[in-house]
């Protein structure tokens, strides 16, 4: 896996577990939060948690199904990422533009992207 594959895989975890991730029990969110996003290894959960190393390997493969399954079903990162592009692309038409509504749609387009 490339490092920009993996960047995006890392990103695309973020989203699943920022939109999802209270959905997810309390031990699963800290098993789910040290390896994805602390970056620890199944043994130190491991040791952390008191359970084995498939056991860690274990809740985070739930876990990551369980995040991708509400994704499937609701949709909520797709849409957010669309819309986000979206302002992006609002944002990026009017910027440059000094006329004075173009310069208060930049604005506004700020405002949400910054909300996002």
């Amino acid at each position: 896996m490339s490092a920009e594959d993996e960047m995006e895989r890392k990103a695309q975890q973020a989203y699943l577990y920022d939109f999802y991730g209270e959905l997810l029990n309390e031990h699963q969110r800290k098993i789910y939060e040290d390896y994805a996003f602390s970056d620890l290894s199944l043994g130190e959960i491991a040791s952390q948690e008191g359970i084995s190393r498939q056991g860690v390997h274990d809740t985070i493969l739930r876990c990551t199904r369980k995040l991708e399954g509400y994704e499937a079903k609701l949709h909520l990162v797709e849409k957010f990422l669309f819309v986000k592009g979206k302002v992006e692309e609002i944002l990026s038409i009017t910027a440059e533009d000094s006329r004075p509504e173009l310069k208060e749609i930049a604005s506004i387009s700020n405002e949400i992207l910054e909300e996002l």
